[in-house]
């Protein structure tokens, strides 16, 4: 039998976690039942994102905003806004959603947010990345946590059903909405709940993929936790670079060489995505030094380097206390600073960089602090001048676990 809901999500977080914790709650039925369970037992901050995408939305929120009034809760409406009109609109929704609730949650004082999926999301998900060719990566499911946006995120219902979750909020009188959307056919999540049906006589249902999930994710554990033993002895990242043992690189499989790969060009690059799979397949069957994924691969008898392509950040430009590329700079306070790439100009302006260690492309895109045109640190030239730097994403072993 399932745990009743207030039971899953006392035991979602550790013992020793704060009491304090965000819940992102649309209104539906899901997100509903994870807020009431919530709030039974923890000190609960509410937040409802409103994408701008459907004219219901905004009624959606207030309607969670009232609820919240009702049991107690500080509840939070963010609207996204969005800039690229290209592009997947339900990826990019998704992403803005993450991004906006961490800041909220940070803003808020708040390591822990949980998420309201349930074990019919972990199913349809599964279907929807089948379709796609996903390999074991991909199969292994949605996380019941993970660590993004410099947050802690949970899913305590992954192995709840929908059904179960609207019997219990039935049960207390709390009323819930449904989305419209969700029974439009234009989307890939509509069309795999609609195959689920089909198939449940084949007695393949959201319990027992997520079942199957569950052995999938195992073995990715198993992968990758022995991808990560392998980089312990093999892989060293001096200053935000990332350098493999060719030799040792050239005795790992095929899947493991792909692994690895795009978890260094991930983290030094920063990006969202790993590379397109045919352009990372073409440098594996022929490794060579290439610029891939605004990285620059540079291979050596002794060395296989993996650092920022400058190109990829010559334009980029921050205020000093924001996140530039990766990269985290602190140091004294001071009018009009901003964090830009070296170049070659701020190089020339270094005298002592070669005792820094890194190769002279990896210091053409290094982060450095700036004054209008006068350079003011390299931290990692060797010029710091009471400046830090520090990677802001994560170790590359975080980055080995990353989904």
């Amino acid at each position: 039998m399932t745990p009743a809901p207030e039971h899953l999500a006392e035991t979602a977080f550790d013992p020793d976690a704060p009491r304090r914790v965000g819940v992102a709650v649309s209104g539906g039925g899901d997100s509903m039942a994870l807020l009431t369970a919530l709030a039974a037992r923890y000190d609960v901050a509410a937040v409802t994102v409103d994408h701008g995408l459907r004219p219901e939305a905004a009624a959606e929120a207030a309607f969670v905003a009232r609820y919240c009034a009702r049991i107690g809760v500080p509840h939070s409406t963010l609207r996204w806004k969005r800039a690229d009109t290209a592009g997947n609109l339900m990826d990019q929704a998704r992403r803005a959603r993450l991004r906006l609730i961490g800041a909220w949650a940070r803003e808020q004082g708040l390591a822990h947010v949980a998420l309201g999926h349930t074990s019919d999301d972990q199913a349809e998900t599964f279907l929807m990345r089948l379709a796609r060719e996903a390999g074991l990566e991909g199969l292994s499911g949605m996380r019941a946590r993970f660590e993004a946006e410099g947050v802690t995120w949970h899913r305590p219902f992954l192995r709840t059903s929908r059904a179960a979750l609207r019997d219990w909020l039935t049960a207390r009188n709390v009323a819930w909405l449904d989305d419209p959307s969700n029974d439009n056919d234009r989307f890939d999540r509509v069309k795999a709940r609609k195959a689920l049906a089909l198939l449940a006589p084949l007695g393949l249902n959201a319990a027992t993929i997520a079942a199957t999930v569950d052995h999938l994710a195992e073995a990715e554990r198993a992968l990758r936790a022995a991808l990560a033993q392998w980089a312990r002895v093999h892989v060293q990242t001096p200053s935000g670079d990332v350098v493999i043992d060719p030799q040792a690189f050239a005795t790992l499989e095929p899947e493991l060489q792909r692994r690895l790969m795009n978890a260094a060009l991930l983290w030094v690059s920063g990006a969202d995505y790993p590379p397109r799979a045919a352009k990372l397949g073409a440098w594996l069957s022929a490794p060579r030094a290439a610029t891939l994924h605004g990285c620059k691969i540079t291979l050596r008898d002794t060395e296989i380097r993996i650092a920022r392509e400058a190109g990829a950040v010559a334009g980029l430009r921050v205020a000093a206390d924001q996140v530039w590329d990766r990269w985290r700079l602190d140091g004294p306070a001071m009018p009009d600073v901003q964090i830009a790439a070296l170049g070659a100009e701020g190089l020339r302006q270094c005298p002592n960089w070669r005792e820094a260690g890194l190769p002279r492309a990896s210091l053409l895109a290094a982060p450095a602090v700036w004054q209008g045109e006068t350079l003011i640190a390299a931290p990692l030239a060797g010029q710091e001048n009471g400046w830090k730097a520090q990677i802001a994403c994560g170790s590359f072993l975080s980055m080995l676990f990353r989904r």
